[in-house]
């Protein structure tokens, strides 16, 4: 039983893809990550995986300056420590980043309410689009064989994911879970050539409240 929640936003600033690792014969060469109600979402695993990397960064960083708070010590408490088997997985638990949940209820209503001929395909052709490339050698002409597919989640799109801590977390937890979500600044296939830019917000009350009166 979670301890305590929080809510992480993701917005999408440029096209994204959440690759699920195939794609669709005839279509496209890399599909998106999609439910049965066409909603693209980003696994809580890969999430937490993406965070965990920010955090590392930040530790790095933090480390250099000769900080001595224990960051790292704060870190592994938060995702746990890799190679340390079941007992070291951290007390934060990531779900998956989904649309936000009112629109997911609204629109799953939309498609039962058979008037409005709304379906599971066309709300995932409405958040999404297909984008080809193809490679091109050195005469500026394209390589052979080449064109690939890949689908994309539309830029603006808004996700949510839910955060469930085993354990509450310390303010320097807190404080170092915060730097890491300002830090993601891209997720994704191909975010470290530039793509898939992303602004994450982390949102906890029962933290502000408590952070705020101690001003």
């Amino acid at each position: 039983m979670a301890i305590e929640i929080a809510t992480l936003q993701l917005e999408l600033l440029s096209a994204t893809t959440f690759g699920r690792g195939d794609g669709v014969a005839g279509l496209v060469d890399r599909e998106v990550e999609h439910d049965e109600d066409g909603f693209p979402f980003l696994r809580g695993r890969t999430l937490k995986g993406l965070l965990n990397e920010a955090a590392e960064d930040l530790v790095f960083a933090l480390e250099q300056q000769r900080d001595m708070r224990n960051w790292r010590a704060s870190k592994e408490r938060l995702f746990g420590t890799p190679g340390s088997g079941l007992g070291g997985n951290g007390v934060l638990k990531v779900g998956d980043a989904q649309l936000p949940e009112n629109l997911r209820t609204l629109l799953r209503a939309a498609v039962k309410e058979k008037s409005t001929k709304l379906t599971a395909d066309g709300i995932f052709e409405s958040l999404t689009a297909i984008r080809r490339q193809t490679a091109m050698n050195e005469y500026g002409a394209p390589e052979h064989a080449s064109l690939r597919s890949m689908r994309i989640v539309l830029r603006g799109t808004l996700l949510v994911a839910e955060l469930a801590f085993d354990k509450k977390p310390t303010e320097g937890e807190w404080i170092l879970l915060a730097g890491s979500a300002s830090g993601l600044r891209a997720a994704g296939t191909g975010r470290n050539r530039g793509r898939g830019r992303v602004r994450v917000t982390l949102k906890n009350e029962e933290w502000m409240r408590d952070h705020l009166a101690r001003l």
